[in-house]
């Protein structure tokens, strides 16, 4: 895996394991998206009242400027004597600046029509005729009526500005029409808004590093004492029952807490009492061990007495004591399984490892159930690959396999018991495959139960006990590996043994499958 792989791995552990994280960044995500809306929201209003407000004064001012400019163009036609264009459209652009006052609050062109050649033209200030959008020009000539819009004021020089362009249609007597524009400069407006803008996204920060700061001090009072009690829990399960919660105050926390507390010492006190029902089931497991010990052993010598002398027996007697013994035999057994699992229930089933070599233990008792094979019409298939030793309880996985084979033995129908063994750098798997009955798929789930027979009706040949599934599931968990298990009705039934090659402990489940192995 790459650095890169990794480390977004990482990102995406920690983000589902902590949750003041999310609640942090989700108050972050939330709270930007209002106050980035709010702004925006803020700041379109104030541009918009500024705007309303500079275009209402714009427009009364442009249009008291063309009357003014109207009378002074109508009163130069009174006189006798023409006045001169030029000075004309002079004294209009002179009338207009003293109007606009100092500094001027707007500035003045006076166009004349296309169609008029040769006549003057005036401007204030050195503005650019480029600053009048030529929509604006054609829809002034068009409608005869006054017009504005917002554009970009360009000066000699290459300075501009923001602004708005008023225009309205006049007449200059013995000339024809002209156009005169008033260009209103937004410089104020625009430092305004820029004020506004800067001083929405100071308040915007401080909110919402206030939020932060909010949300981590909300969020640590909730999740700290979830993650106290987490860690108190992991320690209570490892073993130390004395840890309990700091109660503070009377809140929902502080209930928590209390509750968790109470809980915490309700465990303890339960788990002392199982620990001393332990300790009286494995004396009384002791005592039941020691007392039945003895009398089975008259029992079996009894029964070997008997049997060795079945031939002076009539042939119903000879039979009985037959019977007798392996009956003994199974009563050995099954109390030898009986208390294997009591020790297993109470937890007094400590491992004795050591580095043993699957192959050869296999190989073991293979060749100690050959005679059982012959009598079941079967014969072993082993083989083995790779490196096969681990570090195990070497009586207990020897159970395990043994188990396994017999199993398979049992429930072969005369045909071949595969065994094969498979090691790779972390773990050994032992495969006993037999092509015998099967298992029904609806049975895979109770394969390792006590007891639990798949043909209630099949009689025991081997004299097995019903717990030799269980044990070895047992067995396989305390070693940390794991038994899979295949099966389907006539096509017989497969046990997979994965031993981990060092001892992990008690930490696996049986697996169960109802596809092909």
């Amino acid at each position: 895996m790459s650095t890169l792989a990794r480390e977004k791995t990482s990102i995406r552990s920690h983000w589902r394991r902590n949750l003041q994280l999310r609640l942090i960044i989700l108050t972050f995500v939330i709270s930007t998206s209002v106050l980035s809306i709010v702004g925006v929201l803020l700041v379109n209003q104030v541009t918009s009242g500024l705007l309303e407000a500079k275009q209402q004064s714009a427009l009364t001012e442009a249009t008291a400027a063309r009357l003014e400019v109207q009378r002074l163009l109508d009163a130069s036609d009174v006189g006798l004597v023409a006045p001169n264009n030029t000075r004309l459209v002079d004294s209009v652009i002179t009338a207009l600046a003293v109007r606009a006052g100092s500094p001027g609050i707007y500035d003045a062109l006076f166009l004349s029509d296309p169609d008029l050649v040769g006549v003057p033209e005036r401007g204030t200030k050195l503005i650019s005729e480029a600053s009048i959008p030529e929509s604006l020009r054609t829809a002034i000539r068009e409608r005869d009526r006054q017009a504005w819009a917002y554009s970009e004021l360009i000066y000699e020089g290459g300075v501009t500005s923001p602004g708005l362009v008023v225009g309205s249609p006049v007449s200059i007597p013995r000339v024809g029409a002209y156009e005169l524009y008033l260009l209103f400069p937004l410089d104020d407006e625009q430092r305004t808004i820029d004020l506004v803008r800067q001083g929405v996204a100071a308040t915007g920060i401080i909110l919402l590093v206030s939020l932060m700061v909010l949300a981590w001090f909300v969020t640590a009072r909730v999740t700290d004492p979830v993650r106290e009690a987490a860690e108190i829990a992991v320690q209570i399960a490892s073993g130390d029952l004395d840890r309990r919660m700091q109660v503070n105050g009377e809140d929902d926390i502080a209930r928590l807490a209390g509750s968790f507390n109470e809980m915490a010492t309700s465990l303890q006190s339960q788990i002392i009492r199982l620990e001393s029902l332990s300790q009286v089931q494995q004396q009384f497991v002791s005592d039941v061990s020691h007392e039945l010990r003895t009398p089975l052993t008259t029992v079996r010598m009894a029964s070997e007495m008997i049997y060795n002398a079945r031939a002076d027996f009539d042939p119903d007697m000879a039979r009985s004591a037959e019977l007798l013994r392996n009956q003994v035999d199974r009563f050995d057994l099954l109390l030898s399984d009986l208390l294997e699992m009591s020790k297993i229930d109470a937890g007094a089933s400590p491992l004795d490892s050591a580095a043993i070599d699957l192959t050869a233990v296999t190989e073991t008792i293979l060749r100690d159930n050959e005679e059982i094979a012959a009598e079941h019409s079967t014969q072993f298939k082993f083989a083995s690959s790779g490196d096969t030793t681990v570090t195990a309880d070497k009586r207990r996985v020897s159970r395990i396999i043994r188990n396994l084979v017999v199993n398979a033995i049992e429930h072969c129908d005369g045909t071949n018991v595969e065994v094969e063994i498979l090691g790779n750098e972390s773990c050994v798997s032992i495969s006993v495959r037999d092509h015998g009955q099967g298992i029904a798929v609806e049975d895979l789930s109770r394969v390792f139960g006590r007891f639990w027979r798949a043909d209630p009706a099949r009689q025991r040949t081997l004299g097995g006990t019903g717990l030799g599934l269980s044990i070895s599931a047992e067995d396989a968990a305390l070693h940390g590996g794991i038994i899979d298990v295949w099966g389907a009705p006539n096509e017989g039934a497969q046990f997979v043994l994965t031993l981990p090659r060092i001892e992990l402990g008690a930490i696996s489940v049986v697996a169960i499958s109802a596809g092909a192995p």
